[in-house]
């Protein structure tokens, strides 16, 4: 893909890539302004978004506070940069959290790119030169605020791959958490859209009243649970040092490790591609 901005040496590219082969959507010169590039796709259905790309977006989302999003957030993109990876780390909470644990990040770990998203482009620079990203990036991760807006859900979930959803084991995050994979799917529109939905279940003990009525709750659903996060102070300490939990040296915080190797394992394998309606009429154009 042809890099739009540069910085140094280090080519750089706007967050809302199109399909792999195309240029960006909305490419910018170097100044910052539109590009007047034409679109090298003729092929519309190859230009949809979900066609597969080598960047993965993953978006983690729920409209319910305090249920683990940016838990989730950081210490997946810790572990993609740890596996050698461009990684992206997108924030969109107010609270700024996330940036603030990227900013105590030890200088010697692997480097993730950060983006304050939810802070307003400084005088002089635009939306788009804020929201850009390494040309090598291959995990974009967002970590977005509590609640949301019904007007734009479907373009939040138009433009991510990969929605996970964080629930905790109460009874009020259970119901709070299935009026919003109702909206995913009736408003946000997440089939039409080949946007996959994934939970994960954060702070489970065994053998709990609240974990019995959280997997009951789960089981009527048609969507995986991928991980299963452990009730573990490390994660609260792993946080304040802006490691993942994977990066402490306790003993016992690497028992953690085997989750987050097979969630990301699952994100790779399970990225967007062509609906079974699109591949069908792409074959039958081809033919």
């Amino acid at each position: 893909m042809t890099p739009v901005l540069q910085n140094g040496n280090q080519p750089l590219l706007h967050a809302s890539l199109a399909c792999a082969g195309c240029v960006p959507v909305n490419p910018l010169d170097v100044a910052g302004n539109p590009a007047r590039i034409p679109n090298p796709c003729s092929n519309k259905l190859t230009h949809r978004k979900k066609a597969y790309s080598s960047v993965l977006k993953i978006t983690v989302m729920n409209t319910k506070g305090g249920c683990g999003k940016t838990t989730i957030a950081t210490n997946l993109a810790s572990h993609c940069a740890s596996r050698g990876y461009e990684t992206a780390l997108f924030d969109y909470d107010k609270q700024g959290s996330s940036m603030r644990w990227l900013k105590g990040r030890p200088s010697g770990l692997p480097p993730i790119h950060g983006v304050a998203a939810f802070e307003p482009p400084r005088v002089g620079i635009t939306r788009a030169w804020q929201m850009r990203v390494p040309q090598d990036t291959r995990y974009i991760i967002t970590d977005t605020p509590a609640g949301y807006a019904l007007v734009d859900i479907e373009d939040r979930v138009a433009e991510t791959d990969i929605i996970l959803i964080p629930v905790l084991p109460s009874s009020i995050d259970i119901h709070s958490t299935a009026d919003f994979i109702r909206d995913l799917l009736l408003i946000g529109k997440a089939r039409v859209h080949n946007t996959r939905l994934a939970i994960v279940t954060n702070r489970t003990r065994i053998r709990t009243r609240a974990v019995e009525k959280l997997e009951r709750f789960l089981n009527k659903l048609d969507i995986p649970v991928i991980a299963r996060i452990r009730d573990t102070q490390h994660y609260v300490s792993a946080a304040e040092q802006g490691l993942g939990i994977h990066e402490l040296t306790e003993r016992d915080a690497q028992k953690d490790r085997e989750t987050w190797s097979e969630l990301l394992d699952w994100l790779d394998n399970n990225r967007g591609g062509f609906t079974e309606f699109e591949t069908a009429l792409l074959q039958d154009r081809s033919a």
